[in-house]
């Protein structure tokens, strides 16, 4: 495998592998273009098995002639078996979590910063940036500390106390930004033309998002080299969707595995939900909206491969689904209550969307269907503030008797 060029999604210039995210031509998204001529994928196979505990096992398949020194290298987080949470929600089928909380930082953000990183040492840079809604600064100032690199990152202001503390103890300068997400990138867009700083996710977004594809090669590897029938994913930008999609059509390609495309269907809060509308409305764009809801890891409102997250949904025959604030917060607990597994709110919209999916008959009987988890609810905090109890008692038999009725508790 050697990593050619940069070439832009819609009409096909190429570019050198720099620093750059659109074309000059026609504006186009850049995407990093590989020649896979010669590969043998069962030696490829071999390769990866024999490989790291992480997501530099699919190095053959990522931007990078050689494998980059990792200190925090993420990947290999687990594929549960959800059979409590397919009888509650009335699947018959498998239910799988695939729960991406167990990456260093507790998100799945941990895969494309480990990429972008890499290649911002790579091409020299000694600063690192970012535009976050909260997961992604806490990656950012991570692997920055591990790997000796300045860093910036850029906030919205109003984002929960947890992200904020859990970014700044990594000694990162933490810029909180009074506006929206889609101001904060904005502001970063306009920085990435005036510092020599390494935005991961701006001028390094070409090879940024190729880490998102290690979720697809995971979850193929982990279900015995067989494809899932259904995907279930938040939305935010459509980076983290659209990728996993292309990953699997990468290893379908190039006869890694065998099996039919599945479906994909992408989760929305209803508070910031640009691609569930323009799905729902029948739209080919998305058009921008102004974010109001809990799931702030999610509010995005102008998403970056919106178009892209559309079609892969329509092509699949899957659908782009968006949930209230109170569904969120059910789904959280749902969770919770049936795998063991406390996400953060987007994990409650996923899950949400997914017990609005089977309530609407949209998944078939003997189907397999992932879930994709992607950060930890610890970091949310305040969305299940409301839903918390405790029974106070005095320390004997006679006060637990007559102030918990445990009868309820244990047909809860």
């Amino acid at each position: 495998m050697t990593v050619n060029e940069l070439r832009c999604k819609e009409c096909g210039t190429s570019y050198p592998l720099e620093a750059r995210f659109v074309c000059e031509n026609c504006f186009g998204p850049l995407e990093v273009a590989y020649d896979f001529s010669g590969l043998d994928p069962a030696e490829a196979k071999r390769k990866i098995q024999a490989g790291s505990h992480g997501i530099w096992r699919y190095a053959d398949f990522l931007p990078f002639d050689t494998r980059p020194a990792d200190p925090l290298e993420p990947g290999l987080t687990p594929l549960i078996r959800a059979d409590r949470l397919a009888e509650r929600i009335g699947v018959n089928g498998e239910i799988w979590v695939k729960n991406d909380a167990a990456n260093p930082t507790h998100s799945f953000k941990d895969r494309v910063v480990s990429v972008a990183i890499a290649k911002a040492r790579e091409l020299g840079f000694e600063t690192v940036a970012c535009a976050s809604t909260g997961n992604l600064a806490n990656s950012v100032a991570a692997h920055a500390a591990a790997a000796g690199l300045e860093s910036y990152v850029f906030v919205p202001a109003d984002l929960e106390e947890q992200k904020l503390l859990a970014t700044s103890v990594y000694g990162t300068k933490l810029i909180g930004v009074r506006g929206t997400y889609d101001d904060v990138n904005r502001l970063c867009t306009q920085l990435a033309e005036e510092r020599p700083w390494a935005f991961v996710n701006v001028n390094l977004r070409p090879y940024y998002s190729e880490g998102s594809k290690t979720v697809a090669f995971e979850t193929i590897e982990q279900l015995g080299w067989e494809l899932p029938d259904r995907v279930v994913c938040p939305v935010a930008s459509g980076s983290l969707f659209t990728k996993i999609a292309g990953g699997i059509r990468q290893w379908l390609d190039l006869g890694l595995v065998e099996g039919d495309f599945p479906a994909f269907n992408g989760a929305q809060a209803e508070g910031c939900s640009p691609v569930a509308t323009a799905f729902g409305e029948g739209w080919e764009a998305c058009k921008p909206q102004r974010p109001d809801t809990i799931a702030k890891s999610l509010a995005i409102g102008d998403p970056a491969d919106g178009i892209y997250a559309l079609q892969l949904a329509r092509e699949s025959g899957g659908a782009v689904t968006s949930v209230t604030d109170e569904e969120i917060r059910d789904g959280i607990r749902l969770l919770a209550e049936t795998t063991g597994v406390f996400t953060e709110t987007a994990g409650g919209v996923t899950t949400a969307v997914l017990a609005k999916l089977a309530a609407q008959g949209a998944i078939g009987d003997g189907e397999r269907v992932v879930l994709v988890i992607t950060g930890e609810g610890l970091k949310t905090l305040d969305a299940t503030r409301e839903s918390f109890a405790m029974h106070e008692i005095d320390p004997d038999i006679e006060s637990f008797e007559s102030e918990v009725d445990v009868g309820a508790t244990l047909q809860r």
